[in-house]
C-alpha cells in the first residue's frame, strides 16, 4: 500500500471512532491533512470549533496564524502533514485528558510510522509531552524545550522533534507570538542548511 492509502485507511477508522468520551459531542472527527509523502509532520493538541465543523486541522484563527508561521519557514502548507494528538474536539476547548490522549494516540503512532517524517514539529505542551515520553525524554514544560532540536528514536524511527508553542497561544500573548515567529524562522533556516528540498 502507498502512504496515502495507509493514511486514508487510518482516517476511515478515526471518523467513526467511539473509543473515548469525546466522540459523544463531536460534529466531525479530524484525522489529519497534508502531504503523505512529505518529510515534516506538525502535531497539535486537538480540534477547535472550526475544525470540528470542517473535519480538517487548523482551519480557524490558529490555523491562519499557523499558515503565516509556515510562510516564515518558507514551507508550503500542502507540503507538510498536520494532525493532533486527539481527533475530536474536547468540550469548550478544554485540555485533552490523559485517558483521552492514551486512547487516541495509537492513531498518531500509525501515521508517524506510515509517513516516516524527518522532522516532527510539536505544537504545544500536550503533543510535546507525549512524544517526549515515547522517546523516554523528560519533559519539564514547553518553555524549557521550545525552539530546540531533539534527535530521538521514536517507534523504531530516527527523527528530529522541534517543540514550540501552540499557535493559539500566540493569538492571546504577544510574547508567545514573537517566539513562535522566531521558532519557525529558525526551523526554516535549519531546513535550508540541511538541503530543504529533501524535506518537501
Amino acid at each position: 500500500m502507498s502512504k496515502k492509502e495507509i493514511l486514508d485507511a487510518i482516517a476511515s477508522e478515526i471518523v467513526v471512532c467511539t473509543k473515548c468520551r469525546l466522540h459523544k459531542s463531536r460534529t466531525n472527527a479530524v484525522p489529519g491533512d497534508g502531504d503523505p509523502n512529505g518529510k515534516i509532520m506538525l502535531v497539535g493538541e486537538g480540534p477547535g470549533r472550526s475544525e470540528d465543523v470542517q473535519g480538517k486541522p487548523f482551519v480557524g484563527a490558529a490555523g491562519k496564524f499557523l499558515n503565516s508561521l509556515l510562510d516564515e519557514a518558507d514551507l508550503p502548507r500542502e507540503g507538510v502533514y498536520i494532525c493532533n494528538i486527539v481527533r475530536c474536539r474536547p468540550p469548550n476547548n478544554r485540555d485533552p485528558l490523559p485517558d483521552e490522549i492514551e486512547t487516541c494516540t495509537p492513531y498518531l503512532n500509525r501515521q508517524i510510522v506510515a509517513i516516516q517524517p524527518s522532522f516532527i514539529v510539536t505544537l504545544g505542551k500536550h503533543s510535546t509531552d507525549y512524544l517526549f515520553s515515547r522517546a523516554k525524554l523528560s519533559f519539564v514544560g514547553i518553555t524549557n524545550v521550545r525552539g530546540r532540536f531533539f534527535e530521538i528514536d521514536l517507534l523504531n524511527l530516527k527523527t528530529t522533534v522541534f517543540p514550540t508553542f501552540h499557535p493559539a497561544a500566540g493569538l492571546y500573548n504577544p510574547e508567545y507570538k514573537k517566539q513562535l515567529i522566531r521558532d519557525f524562522q529558525l526551523f526554516g533556516h535549519e531546513l535550508k542548511k540541511g538541503h530543504r528540498r529533501n524535506y518537501r
